[in-house]
Parts: structure tokens; sequence; C-alpha cells
């Protein structure tokens, strides 16, 4: 996998490897550091390609490391689901897989160092009394009453933290560094705290747990990161991470930076929102088509390259910005028409009898598999008397340049026979249920033997041997484009059609098998579809359409 994508991360990058820069003979390593307390939505898909494609371009290394330092939040379930979406998107970390709690000693024993030196303290404030004492942004904060406490009783303390006398919330050990600072980050923050919480890999091993501020930065200096990649809500952290790696005894100086964070329209992409999406009902689980995760894109059916060039031509900012979802699609679209198996499927069926077919008769047409890729192949569909048709493929009083079929009018039957309309049925409601029709015999591929010109082309599948199948359409699960900016509750801006089911269409046979796959088809007309993941059975198939076949959005 080559990454030839340049951004102003990577000309930073480039001048600390020239001659006499930071990391001149370096080898370059990067990390991607999720916290295991959620699944990955796409704005970990851009961090991720960020991060293992810049040590992919470089000849480095990137990190998968979980930042597993608060055991509330975290499960095993979310450990083993990060990996597995990493390496769906086709990266591999190798040898270099590490948690945060791997480090729990060493974290313990620079905490020691800075209490050492007179930069840490035990702080007896509880959180509400530390938020009033923290100041505003214009106004300087106060030190706390215990911030001048010896060396030595903060070291007892410390201790006694660690063996777990005392209650979650009674002592945290906080940076002493400035309570005027204009940047409230760096007004002495906590660096640990107590929490008698098993930890998911450590058990009870420990009751004090690191402040991710604390611990990231450490992590990196440890794992000897040279490029610290980070959204820009963490651009106010970096004096804090700084300053624990100035005043810690660690081996390595990593350096932060921070780039624009992923926001997608008509989404949201905050753990709090989709979880409660989640646990309330309002979506199908994590894995919803309609939701931003990575889990969510898969089942929808998107690609992992589309995926990657998504991110790759969005490009790395410095400031935030709305990326249009359509965009998305686009590249989705724009690589499922180089790959994806061509097939016909009906979505709103009604009936074609032929009626000067012989009955019983059954011949097979063959279908190419990707019109411009020969090397596909082609697949065989069974043509009979009856065939299944889209409903929109007939009129009884047709428009103006309406090329499909009306009473009298010919149509060429994908990769078959021209037929011609001559009646219809229709039920009590006036509904048309049945078209009749004949057909050329000597038209067969399509083509009329005498030259005539036929301008519409509708596909089909058999009656008899079609599988019935329920198909789900999705659009933006959002009524607005920035569901975040809207002072209404969230849940009150979701769209009502966002899916859209059809409980019985049908595909042609040839997509029959015995289990579910990731096969992605185009169907004829209709757009790009996968069977459901979750939903979808030999007995009972289930087809998630992925995008339809065109958009009016061209990108920029």
């Amino acid at each position: 996998m080559a990454y030839e994508t340049t951004n102003f991360i990577h000309q930073i990058i480039e001048e600390e490897m020239a001659p006499g820069g930071r990391v001149e003979g370096q080898e370059i390593i990067t990390r991607f550091p999720p916290e295991p307390n959620g699944y990955l939505h796409i704005g970990h898909a851009k961090a991720i390609n960020m991060d293992f494609g810049t040590a992919l371009k470089y000849g480095g290394h990137c990190h998968l490391r979980l930042d597993d330092t608060n055991p509330i939040k975290e499960e095993n379930e979310y450990v083993e689901s990060i990996q597995e979406d990493v390496k769906w998107l086709g990266f591999d970390w190798g040898d270099d897989f590490f948690f945060a709690s791997d480090y729990f000693d060493e974290m313990y024993e620079q905490a020691l160092v800075l209490i050492r030196k007179g930069l840490a303290f035990v702080d007896d404030l509880s959180a509400e009394e530390m938020r009033d004492y923290r100041g505003t942004l214009t106004e300087p904060g106060k030190e706390s009453p215990w911030r001048n406490r010896s060396i030595e009783e903060n070291l007892d303390l410390f201790e006694r933290m660690r063996k777990g006398e005392f209650a979650d919330g009674e002592k945290t050990l906080r940076a002493k560094i400035d309570m005027a600072s204009g940047n409230i980050n760096m007004r002495d923050p906590v660096l640990y705290r107590i929490s008698h919480t098993p930890h998911h890999r450590q058990g009870d091993k420990w009751c004090i747990y690191p402040m991710y501020d604390f611990a990231h930065p450490l992590e990196d200096a440890f794992e000897g990161v040279t490029h610290s990649l980070c959204t820009l809500e963490f651009e106010d952290h970096r004096p804090l991470y700084n300053w624990v790696v100035e005043h810690t005894d660690v081996p390595h100086v990593p350096r932060q930076i921070e780039f624009a964070r992923l926001n997608l329209t008509h989404t949201v992409m905050s753990k709090r929102k989709l979880r409660s999406m989640v646990e309330e009902g309002l979506v199908d689980g994590w894995d919803d088509p309609r939701l931003p995760t990575i889990r969510g894109l898969r089942r929808r059916g998107y690609t992992p390259l589309s995926i990657r060039n998504f991110c790759d031509r969005i490009g790395v900012a410095k400031t935030d910005s709305m990326v249009d979802a359509r965009f998305l699609d686009y590249c989705v679209r724009e690589d499922l028409d180089q790959s994806a198996t061509r097939a016909m499927a009906v979505l709103d069926p009604i009936k074609l009898v032929i009626d000067n077919y012989p009955q019983g008769r059954h011949e097979m047409c063959t279908i190419e598999n990707h019109p411009k890729n020969p090397e596909m192949g082609t697949h065989e569909v069974p043509f009979s008397r009856e065939l299944w048709i889209e409903r929109e493929d007939f009129e009884v009083d047709p428009p103006k340049k309406y090329f499909r079929l009306f009473p009298g009018n010919e149509v060429r039957l994908q990769k078959a026979y021209i037929v011609k309309a001559t009646d219809y049925e229709t039920d009590e409601d006036g509904n048309v249920t049945v078209v009749h029709a004949t057909y050329d015999p000597d038209s067969f591929g399509g083509n009329a033997p005498d030259g005539r010109k036929i301008k519409g082309t509708i596909h089909w599948v058999p009656v008899d041997e079609a599988i019935e199948a329920e198909v789900r359409l999705y659009n933006p699960l959002f009524t607005v484009e920035n569901p975040d900016a809207e002072e209404a509750d969230y849940r009150d801006l979701m769209a009502e059609d966002s899916l859209v089911v059809i409980s019985k269409a049908y595909v042609e046979p040839a997509l029959a098998s015995n289990e579910v796959s990731e096969q992605r088809y185009q169907f004829m007309r209709k757009g790009y579809f996968i069977e459901d993941s979750k939903h979808s059975t030999p007995e009972h198939r289930v087809y998630n359409r992925i995008v339809t076949l065109r958009d009016s959005y061209k990108p920029e």
C-alpha cells in the first residue's frame, strides 16, 4: 500500500528528517491510541489513515495502543472491535500492539519523580471544590490549601492512595504548575484519581489510575514515538503534554502535532449521542448502516479502499470544517463502479407475461459481470414466459420521451429478447398487476433482426427462479446538515425516511448461495447493494443499498 499524499504534517516531518533536524536518521514512529470504551467511527478512520499512512510513507511503524486508563467504561468487546476495524481498513501494526495499562508501574514511578521534584502534590479538594478553585478564562484560579504539603507527606499519601486507604474522590494527585496560567489545562491539573474499579486487564492490582493527559505523553515517550498526531481538541493540551515529558525522567522526547478532526454532514460523531441512540433503540445497534461507525459503514457495504481514498482526498487541515457526506458516497460509488458485479433485481415488481413464448420453455441468457472488465467473467440467468419487471417500466398513458413499455411499444429485455406490450391487467384499485406482451423470436440477445431501433432497455428476473428478498434503502440519518449546531434535541432531528424497507423484491437466481458474503453488486439501474451481514440468511435474503448509481453532487 503506497501513500503519496502530502500535507502540512508531512512537510514538518520531512523538515525534521533533513540533516540537522530533530529526527535525522531516526525511524518515524506514529501511534493510533483509541480508548477501548466504544466503537470506532469515520472520524477515527481519518486518524487511522493519517497515523498508519504517515508511518508507511516514511518507512516507519505505527503502533496500535489502547489507552485503557479509565476502567469504568472499558470492555474487552471494544478492544476486539478496534483491532478488527483497523485490520478491515487495511492496516497492520505487526508486533506493535500495546495498552496504556502495560505502563502503569512506570507511570507510577514517574509520578514519584514529580513529587520528589516538588512538582506534584496530593490534594484533598473534591471535584466540585476543584472546579471552584480553577477560575475562569478571564480570572486566575486559586491555589489549593494542600498545595504546599511537604515532599515526604505527599510521598506517604500517594503510597497510601495506591494501597487503597482512601475512598473514590477523597484525594487526587495534581501537578504543581501555575494556577494563574492563561491555559486552564495548566492550572495544577489532576494526574491521578482514585477508582476502586477492577481493570479489564489488571484486575484489582490498582485502585489509582493516571489521567489521560499524564498517561499519553508518557506512553509516547516510552515507545519512542517520534510524532504524536492528534486532533485539534488536544491543541490546548499540548503545553501539558510537553510539561510532562520535560519534567519526568523519560528516555525519549516525542512531538505532538494537531490536525482538524472530521465532521460529516447529516450525522453525529459524539460517542455519547451514538451510544444513546443505540441504547434507546433508535437505531439497529452500533453496526446500523445509517451510523458513521466503521462497523455500520462495513455493514452498509462501503469498501475499505473507498474510505481510505475519502480520507486522503479530504486532506489534512489545521482548522475544523464540515465535509459533505455525499463526497464519501462519491468515493464509494467510484470504487464500486470498477469492482462491483452486475446483476438484475426488481424492487417494485409487476408481472410480465410473454403470451407467444412457449409454455415450459427455459433458455439461458449470458450477463457480463462487468461490461468494462471482461476478466470478471459472466454468469447466466434463465429466461422464461413469465418475468418480473419494475412497475415504473410500464405506463398505461406514458409521458413524452418515455421509452419503456406501454401499449404498442417495444423494449429490449436485458440480454434477452425484444418484446412489445399488448395488454395489461389491474386490481380493484386500478393498479397494474400484469403486463402482456409478445416477443420477437429472432431478437435473442436484444438485437432487432431487421435493424429497427429500440430505444428502451429494461431489466428483469424470471418468476419461477427468482429469489425473493427484502431490500433496505438508506437515506441521511438527520434532516439537518449539522445536528450538533441545532438547539433542538438531536433525537427530534432524525429523519423518518432514513430507512425504507421493501419487504418483497426479487433478485436473479445467480445470487443464491449457502452463506452470506461481502460480495457487492450493482443492481442494474438501481444502485449498489450488499447482503446485510446481520439479518440476511440463505432462507431470507436481505440487501442493503450502499449508494445510488449517481448523484447530482460533484466534488470541487
